[in-house]
């Protein structure tokens, strides 16, 4: 007896290849009916035997296409219609909007060879895509994923195109951003004024042949511009970072070929899979030592004193094509000023990269939101996603049942929002350090956008804890219901919301800073986390920050502070310190003012300045010029040692009227790395142990508070060989360590974090009230 089967799937179902993949399906199974996108994702009429639908429901999940995920497939059995075909239908606008929109996709294999292919109608053309790759998220107006809701409308496709377009049989059925050289966007090269110079692929050589003569050139990419430059010309990249005001930052390296990395770089299976991969972020390799038999001589200034370099792979046609073109590694850096968001549009990047690139290569496909490269590394086995953009934004993390809608918005540095729409928290793409009118103005369209693509008002506003950080002062001046939730809290949150935690965990959250509700800077702390809230269950020792925030860029001021918490003023007789060593007499002076007096030397437990601390006392880094610096050089400086030796510490308990915590106390490590000092240890052995003496920290505390799920989260759990010290120490102990993937431990992931908090605590008074009168303890 023939049945109609009615099937309604969500998830990343739209602008993958999903809608031709079920007309290809049904229609080999003899099946007629209908298939298309709507806000909800996808929706499906089939008709045939009990047994052949039963089948292509099995079918449609085992043989789904690649890049797809199915969160949801429901259906039910009705009367037949009588269905003559399978065709593809008109989209459905109606109702709410639960599609996922996919990340951009890395150019497919099958692109690639037609982009080089003589003989293809794509040959050489810089946007070919089909409907496994290319542009999503970047250049989708509205939902449902179609032509007309995207930059791709203004290009009308050719007779050829419609074709592909239109065949079940085509990759290209479908494909929305389908174009060619007939049909679709196309490249120019302009001057510094913005007068074209010349068009096509002629362009893209012009443009190749300025970077090989030293030249910095404007690219615009798939979410915005790169600055390029020769990665093997020093005078060119030192040139770069003049204009750019980047004193020492690393830059990222686009290389032509996989092979060309493996020849300079440590590749292990893991990193290999990820530079190939659909999301093709940068991934953080490990240089080769031997100088003298490397492929290509990368210039000393794009990775000053660096043993890692950020490396990818060319990931759109137009980047394949200037890599072939050039045959050696590019700096790919983001198109912009120092904390400012990318530039996005051709006549903006006039303006805003005007005294920085030299040319620009342009296209005339706009880009709806800026997207950067997504930055990886691999830790313990798995990826670790450092900078979370294109290719994996904005996917969202899923929840267990629909929940109110809530706009989440991050912290102050690396910032990203995060909104919840029905099962789903939506994380957006990297989008920086609010320190800039630009950037936060970015942050605001961020916003915007996502409360359109989304079609959702919040009904709640979640921030940081900290008053006076711009994405705070937007959530007060909402005007909704709001909830500021701590930073560290905020962290610990993250990862448990990532790795499916809920019930009590013990909570390692270590950073440089984040505001405590004591007033103080809270930065090394253990939360004990459940289903009330979270408790302060020990820290570390607390010292002052000499000068506030000029010790954040003064890693000298940081060692003083904590120094002067040993020494005293018995301190500033000690000329053997590099430290104190590093000051001219009047600034002693200053300093010692405001460390007795207590005056501008805010106190802080943060465990991101002690590696300031100690990068400084063992003399590796006085000043940074960027964040994290000194910690970077702490680890790298470890080297091949892998001591298991590590330094004493002591643990006390306090009990200060309600608060009631253990003390880490690092006096006996700092008595013990100053003697090593003093004896000339190697400054790698030094560092180890310092690392060592961390790990046993937290093991120590751990064992003492007596939870065995030990959650891992702050920046300074991106430092390698302090995250794969502690889980293997903690693994051995018998206790269950967790830590980041998908999502930053750094302030990149806080977003995701105070939505879980919010959502989790809605979810308490509603149960509580369904229980009864609340107890007012037990809310929070």
């Amino acid at each position: 007896m023939i049945q109609r089967v009615q099937i309604t799937i969500r998830g990343a179902v739209q602008g993958v290849g999903f809608r031709p993949f079920i007309c290809r399906l049904a229609t080999g199974m003899g099946l007629p009916g209908w298939v298309m996108n709507s806000s909800r994702g996808v929706v499906i009429e089939a008709e045939g035997s009990k047994p052949q639908l039963d089948g292509f429901l099995l079918r449609i999940e085992k043989e789904k296409p690649p890049r797809s995920f199915i969160q949801s497939l429901e259906f039910s059995f009705l009367d037949p219609v009588g269905f003559g075909r399978f065709e593809i239908r008109p989209s459905n606008d109606d109702g709410p909007l639960t599609a996922l929109v996919l990340p951009d996709i890395a150019s497919c294999p099958d692109c690639v060879r037609e982009l080089f292919d003589p003989s293809n109608r794509r040959y050489l053309y810089p946007f070919t895509n089909c409907t496994n790759c290319g542009p999503r998220f970047t250049i989708i107006e509205s939902l449902p994923y179609d032509r007309a809701k995207t930059t791709m409308k203004a290009f009308g496709m050719c007779e050829s195109c419609r074709e592909e377009y239109e065949n079940p049989l085509d990759r290209r059925f479908h494909a929305q951003p389908n174009a060619c050289p007939v049909c679709g966007p196309h490249l120019e090269l302009w001057d510094g004024t913005g007068k074209v110079q010349s068009r096509g692929h002629t362009a893209l050589l012009e443009a190749a042949d300025a970077i090989r003569d030293g030249k910095t050139v404007a690219v615009k990419g798939l979410g915005g511009f790169h600055l390029m430059v020769a990665a093997e010309n020093e005078g060119a990249v030192a040139r770069l970072r003049e204009r750019k005001h980047r004193e020492e930052k690393p830059f990222a390296l686009m290389v032509p070929s996989l092979e060309a990395i493996q020849a300079d770089c440590q590749v292990s299976e893991m990193e290999e899979r990820l530079l190939l991969s659909p999301e093709s972020p940068i991934v953080l390799l490990r240089r080769k030592s031997q100088i003298s038999n490397l492929k290509f001589q990368i210039a000393p200034s794009v990775a000053p004193g660096n043993p890692y370099l950020g490396i990818m792979l060319p990931y759109t046609p137009l980047h394949h094509l200037l890599m072939a073109e050039l045959g050696s590694p590019v700096v790919a850096t983001s198109g912009n000023n120092s904390d400012e968001p990318i530039c996005t549009d051709e006549y903006e990047a006039l303006n805003r990269l005007g005294g920085i690139a030299d040319l620009s290569l342009v296209h005339n496909r706009p880009i709806v939101r800026h997207v950067d490269d997504s930055v990886v590394r691999v830790m313990m086995g798995r990826e670790l996603v450092l900078r979370r953009a294109r290719g994996y934004a904005p996917l969202p993390i899923r929840l267990k049942e629909p929940a109110p809608a809530v706009l989440a918005v991050g912290g102050h540095l690396k910032n990203t929002v995060a909104l919840t729409a029905g099962n789903n928290i939506f994380i957006s793409q990297h989008i920086g350090d609010l320190e800039t009118r630009e950037a936060f103005e970015a942050f605001r369209k961020v916003i915007a956008s996502f409360r359109s693509l989304y079609n959702t008002q919040p009904e709640q506003i979640v921030c940081d804890l900290h008053p006076d950080y711009p994405s705070a002062r937007y959530a007060h001046d909402r005007g909704l219901p709001l909830t500021a939730v701590q930073h560290h809290f905020a962290h610990v949150a993250s990862c448990m919301a990532e790795n499916e935690l809920e019930g009590p965990v013990l909570g390692v959250s270590w950073d440089g800073t984040g505001y405590g509700p004591d007033g103080t800077i809270w930065g090394g702390e253990f939360l004990l986390t459940d289903a009330d809230g979270y408790r302060r269950v020990a820290s570390l020792r607390t010292f002052r920050l000499p000068g506030g925030p000029a010790a954040v860029k003064e890693p000298r001021r940081t060692a003083a502070g904590l120094l002067y918490e040993i020494l005293g003023g018995r301190l500033f007789d000690r000329e053997d310190l590099a430290p104190l060593r590093s000051f001219a007499a009047s600034e002693r002076n200053v300093l010692r003012t405001m460390l007795d007096r207590e005056v501008h030397s805010p106190r802080t437990s943060s465990a991101g300045r002690l590696f300031d601390a100690v990068a400084s006392i063992v003399g590796l880094r006085q000043r940074v010029s960027f964040e994290g610096q000194a910690a970077m050089e702490l680890e790298f400086a470890i080297g091949d040692d892998r001591t298991e030796a590590a330094y004493p510490f002591q643990i006390s308990n306090l009990k200060f009227q309600m608060d009631e915590r253990l003390i880490i106390d690092w006096e006996p490590m700092m008595s013990g790395i100053l003697d090593d000092v003093r004896r000339d240890v190697p400054v790698s052995r030094i560092s180890a142990q310092f690392h060592n003496t961390l790990a046993e920290v937290i093991v120590e505390v751990a064992k003492r508070v007596g939870e065995e799920r030990v959650v891992l989260t702050g920046g300074c759990f991106q430092n390698q060989y302090l995250t794969e010290r502690t889980v293997r120490r903690l693994e051995t102990e018998g206790l269950r360590p967790y830590w980041h993937q998908r999502v930053p431990p750094n302030d990149g992931g806080i977003a995701l974090g105070q939505a879980w908090v919010a959502l989790r605590e809605d979810r308490a008074v509603k149960n509580l009230v369904k229980a009864g009168p609340p107890n007012a303890e037990a809310v929070r």
